[in-house]
């Protein structure tokens, strides 16, 4: 089970670095259009994208002061199969960003947003654009479920120290 895991994100690796590849032009052009998608407005004149929350489903996650252990727990076993192959759950970089800490740095409905809605997330949020271009490798979709994103939230609530 492990060798098909590692295979299959040895993959996806592959194949993200040969999709990073291209003219120079194109990706400037590419870079510049989604800065702009990120300040158009909607008809009531809001921001069509907002960058504290994330593009996604979640707009106001309740969470508690204490952890919930249970759900943390199945945040570990999920993060284990489809997160710990690219992430430490430390600060330090492996194919992804580290993640201690990034429970402070982002809400919860963002970490949640991007979860569940990877690609809207990587092509307009300014935060995930700026990290594409420190680890050189886009995040695959995982299929997230909303559950499971909720677990594996409470997973790095756990991360991050939250008793």
């Amino acid at each position: 089970m492990k060798k098909l895991l590692v295979v299959s994100l040895v993959s996806a690796f592959l194949v993200g670095i040969a999709a990073c590849g291209g003219d120079s032009k194109t990706e400037e052009t590419s870079k510049s259009t989604d800065a702009v998608e990120t300040t158009e407005t909607t008809s009531d004149g809001n921001p069509s994208y907002d960058p504290k929350r994330g593009e996604g489903q979640f707009k106001d996650v309740q969470i508690t002061a204490t952890l919930d252990g249970a759900m943390a727990e199945a945040g570990g076993k999920v993060a284990d199969v489809k997160c710990i192959s690219c992430h430490k759950l430390t600060d330090e970089k492996l194919v992804g960003p580290g993640w201690k800490g990034v429970t402070s740095r982002h809400s919860a409905d963002w970490i949640m947003n991007f979860l569940t809605n990877t690609d809207a997330m990587i092509d307009k949020d300014p935060y995930v654009q700026a990290q594409l271009e420190i680890c050189m490798v886009r995040m695959p979709n995982q299929s997230v479920s909303e559950a499971d994103a909720r677990s594996v939230y409470e997973f790095m609530r756990k991360n991050d120290g939250v008793k």
